[in-house]
């Protein structure tokens, strides 16, 4: 059977290209929320360093009330994140490969380090 004929015989139905285009627009939103949760994590990290400048109020804090501290300050930075935040996921989002590159050799990965 020569190619022509493979080729000819070959049918694509609508539903697998819209199947297609619906994992490609997963994956791109898989990829926005990654790169809004790294910049979650980035703003958490500078609301910590942040809150360590204030110091002391005069009271002590106990384990617990630290605890209630760290996630007022953690859902504080993915709100913020989720609302915009500082910009930084479209830089990120922008530095993720593209869904269609699959080359994933070791080597050229370590050249780009």
């Amino acid at each position: 059977m020569d190619t022509a004929n493979l080729i000819s015989s070959q049918t694509f139905s609508p539903t697998a290209i819209g199947k297609a285009k619906t994992i490609d627009a997963a994956c791109e939103e898989k990829k926005i929320q990654f790169a809004k949760d790294f910049e979650s994590v980035f703003i958490n990290k500078l609301l910590d360093e942040m809150k360590n400048t204030i110091g002391d109020w005069g009271s002590e804090k106990d384990g617990a009330a630290k605890q209630i501290d760290g996630l007022f300050f953690s859902q504080l930075a993915r709100n913020l994140a989720g609302n915009g935040g500082i910009g930084m996921w479209k830089d990120i989002y922008k530095s993720l490969p593209d869904s269609q590159q699959k080359n994933t050799n070791p080597e050229l990965l370590n050249e780009k380090l």
